[in-house]
């Protein structure tokens, strides 16, 4: 599972993870020629989330193709906490099962901080299971101002990456 747990079970074997990515030849590991687009309605659907779900964190996938997320998997937390996040398992299985048969990739893990910037805590850092992967985190510091940044995290090695609203 994703989240906190995710030794206990075997289901995010299923999930269609997307290809690697291009590396440029800097010796930047973590550095990328490619940029995560998510149209505007998705921003608002995650932000909406992460407030109708405060004060517990709120989580959920993004997925779609060529780094344009076309599709968002709101997914229950678990954990029913406002410092972790533990996706449901059930619910998660199906956002995999549904982005297979749509052949989608997995673009995003995302969660809601409650009371912290947008940046990955030592939990999350540690947790990052998927190197293919961009981790969205959207912070409620500032209710009335959501904030949303987004990393990679590889060896518990984060790195900001740059996104495109559109």
């Amino acid at each position: 599972m994703l989240g906190r747990r995710i030794e206990e079970t075997q289901a995010y074997v299923i999930c269609t993870l997307r290809k690697p990515r291009v590396e440029n030849t800097a010796n930047d590991p973590l550095s990328t020629v490619h940029m995560l687009k998510i149209p505007r309605s998705i921003q608002e659907a995650l932000f909406a989330q992460a407030l109708q779900e405060d004060p517990l964190e709120c989580c959920g996938l993004l997925a779609g193709k060529d780094d344009q997320a076309t599709h968002l998997y709101q997914v229950k937390n678990a954990d029913k906490s406002s410092t972790t996040y533990l996706m449901e398992p059930r619910e998660q299985l199906l956002a995999f099962t549904n982005m297979r048969h749509n052949h989608l990739e997995l673009l995003a893990i995302y969660h809601s901080h409650t009371h912290t910037p947008a940046y990955p805590s030592a939990t999350d850092a540690r947790l990052a299971y998927y190197p293919d992967s961009y981790y969205l985190i959207i912070s409620l510091l500032k209710k009335d101002a959501p904030d949303m940044r987004i990393f990679r995290i590889i060896n518990g090695e984060v790195k900001e990456e740059n996104f495109e609203i559109i």
